[in-house]
């Protein structure tokens, strides 16, 4: 299957720039689904095509001659939904054979963190078009947990005790990569976590570890998560998702452990722990 031209949403953001990069090095045809083309990545063998979510005859343009789309999700937006749906409706008038999509854990219609309801109604509307697809649902980024913790080495948040497997992008990538050069994934769903559970009150100690500072869990109720988040000058919608993502953990709708990296990646998942011991930039913002 690697022949085939892949086309790679995302690809100047985090897990869609590591898919990117990991399919060059391996040799992969590929093109970059981009909104500024002066950000794509320069890569071996790798075309660039501009489109966005927002522009169905664009993104239609672009995926022409692809056979298999990544889709990575869209930035936070009130009609997120719409916007995949667009995308995959263009992808499908454009000849693509395979949809892979970064769904998140959980994806369901009564999902407690909102924006895991936009991934369930995105699903659907992929399902609906009866072209094969692969859904990834992640669990929360490693690499964005140090970011939750303000200055102040305080992480707020209605998580309560739930507990969580976050999951390095690292990994994800490698899952994506594998999913995407491979066969025997069509109508799959993988969950993908990381290795161990934990409470936020751990996330915190580990935390404290790397930035060699004091960090601590504050459990807030979901009126003091709003009132906490009021001066963030941010959509009730957008805070909605924020708060609702802490409040998935406490209803243990996170609570996961997967064996996806292994079974797909080929090699176990990365700790918590280990991310911060091999990404000790991720904790820069807390000591200084």
């Amino acid at each position: 299957m690697t022949d085939r031209l892949i086309g790679v949403t995302g690809a100047t953001g985090g897990v869609g720039g590591r898919v990117a990069r990991r399919l060059a090095d391996a040799g992969v045809r590929q093109r970059l689904l981009v909104r500024d083309l002066g950000r794509a990545p320069r890569l071996a063998g790798a075309e660039v095509a501009r489109a966005s979510y927002d522009d169905p005859a664009a993104m239609r343009r672009a995926l022409r001659g692809v056979h298999t789309l990544f889709l990575v999700s869209a930035h936070e937006h009130p009609d997120r939904v719409g916007l995949h749906a667009g995308t995959v409706d263009a992808a499908v008038d454009a000849g693509v054979e395979r949809i892979v999509y970064l769904s998140f854990l959980g994806a369901s219609a009564e999902a407690t963190f909102t924006f895991a309801r936009d991934h369930f109604h995105t699903e659907q509307h992929i399902r609906a078009t009866g072209v094969p697809f692969t859904f990834l649902r992640d669990s929360l980024y490693q690499d964005l947990l140090p970011t939750f913790a303000g200055r102040d080495g305080v992480i707020r948040g209605p998580a309560g005790n739930g507990r969580f497997a976050p999951v390095a992008r690292d990994d994800v990538a490698d899952v994506a990569v594998a999913v995407l050069r491979g066969d025997g994934h069509a109508g799959r769903t993988y969950d993908v976590t990381g290795p161990e559970l934990l409470t936020m009150a751990e996330v915190a100690e580990l935390i404290t570890v790397a930035a060699g500072r004091p960090v601590r869990y504050l459990p807030e109720t979901l009126a003091e998560a709003y009132e906490s988040r009021a001066g963030y000058d941010a959509p009730h919608w957008a805070v909605t998702g924020w708060v609702t993502s802490y409040a998935a953990i406490a209803a243990g709708e996170l609570e996961v452990v997967s064996d996806a990296v292994a079974e797909v990646a080929g090699h176990p998942p990365m700790s918590f722990a280990e991310f911060l011991a091999a990404n000790p930039d991720s904790v820069a913002h807390l000591r200084s």
